[in-house]
């Protein structure tokens, strides 16, 4: 079932979780162990984020060193078809531009129409570790927009290859990426508002939005959206606080702010316990408040913390 569909049909607000697949050597039993004590809240989909190859240099027996492109979580597809096989709910693969081929990408999104694989979240993805700036494949896209017109094509049956007349048409509804406080890149606010505008115009079904902490920045990115005319659903992407680390290491990586009442709040904690605690308060309160305000879903970044997840959720139904 697409996405739409089950907003559609919801009565209340839904629930979503979204998943990493597992490092490269692990068995797909680490993803049923993640997710078995959350299927207690009948979630509607669950995400399942794709990741680019990393370079590494490996020493050769000679002591000189050699580049390798090695991709650590693979397997996005077919933890998909496992998830939709063992729960029997839709599963949401996550596409990024970074590390892909066009012909690679429609390769996969052959794949995943063979396995009845109804929804794409198209993101362009990240720079590598090593790299300062994102730099598309060679033979792939450089915008997340390119790459959703990608989708759109194999959704009107128009292949890469010009020879495939009448090609079989997908049917893919399709998530794109949305920022409360702003990409990191776009010079403002306006700007990626409308690059955001341009995307659900070429074929953007919902947003799903970065994580946030504060949400009266999420209530201003929705009234934002619609005054420019954007009225696709708005899913909130929700992360909880655990440990001190994290308060530098989020602002650096997802370019998120943390409020000052929830950052001193877990300054004052004295290990990752109490820090956990007041990550599952903060994200609680913040969930009630977003439910109160009528949002579609309540999607959680599970990433590892399925039992603080459980928590919060378990407070909400």
């Amino acid at each position: 079932m697409k996405v739409t569909e089950h907003l559609a049909n919801a009565k209340d607000t839904l629930i979503t979780f979204e998943v990493l697949p597992p490092l490269k050597g692990k068995s797909i039993n680490s993803i049923y162990e993640h997710l078995d004590p959350l299927m207690e809240f009948k979630p509607s989909w669950i995400n399942v984020t794709y990741h680019r190859s990393e370079s590494m240099f490996k020493k050769k027996p000679d002591g000189t060193f050699e580049k390798v492109e090695v991709r650590k979580r693979p397997g996005t597809v077919g933890i998909c078809a496992s998830i939709m096989n063992h729960y029997k709910i839709d599963a949401v693969p996550h596409f990024i531009c970074g590390g892909f081929t066009k012909r690679e990408t429609e390769d996969a999104l052959i794949d995943l129409n063979f396995l009845d694989v109804d929804n794409v979240l198209v993101l362009r993805g990240d720079a590598p570790k090593n790299e300062s700036s994102f730099e598309p494949e060679p033979g792939g896209h450089a915008y997340a927009i390119d790459l959703l017109k990608q989708v759109v094509n194999l959704n009107n049956g128009i292949y890469l290859d010009e020879d495939i007349l009448n090609g079989g048409k997908t049917n893919f509804c399709i998530g794109v990426a949305g920022y409360p406080e702003k990409h990191f890149e776009a010079p403002n606010p306006e700007i990626d508002l409308q690059r955001l505008k341009e995307k659900v115009d070429a074929g953007g079904c919902y947003i799903m939005t970065q994580m946030f902490f504060d949400n009266e920045k999420f209530y201003s990115f929705v009234k934002a959206c619609r005054d420019i005319g954007i009225d696709v659903p708005i899913i909130p992407g929700l992360k909880p606080i655990t440990t001190k680390k994290q308060l530098s290491v989020l602002p650096r990586i997802f370019h998120v702010d943390i409020p000052t009442e929830l950052s001193n709040e877990i300054m004052r904690c004295k290990n990752d316990a109490d820090c956990e605690k007041v990550g599952t308060e903060w994200l609680t309160h913040q969930s009630k408040e977003l439910k109160k305000f009528g949002v579609p879903v309540l999607h959680y970044y599970t990433l590892g913390k399925p039992k603080v997840i459980w928590n919060v959720v378990k407070e909400l139904v």
